[in-house]
């Protein structure tokens, strides 16, 4: 095929830099509204990325509270039944006994499976920053509680790896994760159209990329 005219040449000069302000434009676009959704998760996950990298270093002072107390006997009767259906199974408490959770030390069961036996029943609730549990001896009726709190920072550290943290929460981590790949990849491709006026855009993009494969292969063992 032979080449274009002489004279269609700054028709085709004007319609690549159209498109590829056109492009600039929506990569732009999709950038700064990324790095605006991203804004308070990257500064949480990066100050809590510092937090779990020293974690050793910061001293963590638990907080333990008990309580005690004795389960109602129409309540214990129901709960003596049930043991007896649910033996060696897990299964969640019935909604008298999460209501009277509730009303004796403001625990939510939300449902949460138990672990039932003839002699007690164990209920494990985990959470961030900390660890909670409720145990009902069947035989006398005593009920024991008993919540470690951490503090703030195993919290960040605990919604950091989304451990104990629930459902939505780990959804969002999700919807974060895509945002983030998104504003990586429009910026490194506005780098791309910016890379011939910076000559500098490649190198610094290598030595981004070299140094941690390079530390990952001489120190990580």
């Amino acid at each position: 095929m032979s080449a274009p005219p002489v004279h269609h040449a700054p028709q085709l000069a004007q319609a690549a830099q159209a498109s590829r302000a056109v492009w600039l434009k929506h990569l732009h676009q999709w950038h700064w509204i990324s790095s605006a959704l991203c804004l308070l998760g990257m500064l949480l996950f990066s100050i809590t990325g510092i937090t779990l990298n020293h974690a050793a270093q910061i001293e963590a002072k638990p907080t333990i509270t008990r309580r005690e107390a004795t389960v109602p006997a129409a309540l214990l009767a129901q709960l003596r039944a049930d043991a007896a259906t649910h033996d060696g199974a897990k299964a969640p408490l019935p909604p008298p006994a999460e209501q009277w959770l509730q009303d004796t030390w403001q625990v939510q069961a939300g449902g949460r499976a138990a672990e039932w036996s003839a002699e007690d029943i164990y209920l494990a609730m985990p959470r961030a920053g900390g660890d909670a549990w409720v145990r009902i001896e069947l035989e006398g009726g005593t009920a024991e509680y008993e919540k470690t709190d951490r503090g703030w920072i195993s919290w960040l550290n605990d919604v950091h790896k989304g451990r104990n943290t629930g459902v939505a929460w780990n959804w969002f981590i999700d919807l974060f994760a895509v945002m983030c790949l998104v504003f990586c990849l429009t910026g490194l491709l506005i780098l791309k159209f910016h890379a011939a006026k910076r000559p500098f855009t490649w190198p610094m993009v290598g030595l981004g990329a070299l140094v941690p494969v390079v530390i990952a292969l001489l120190f990580i063992h």
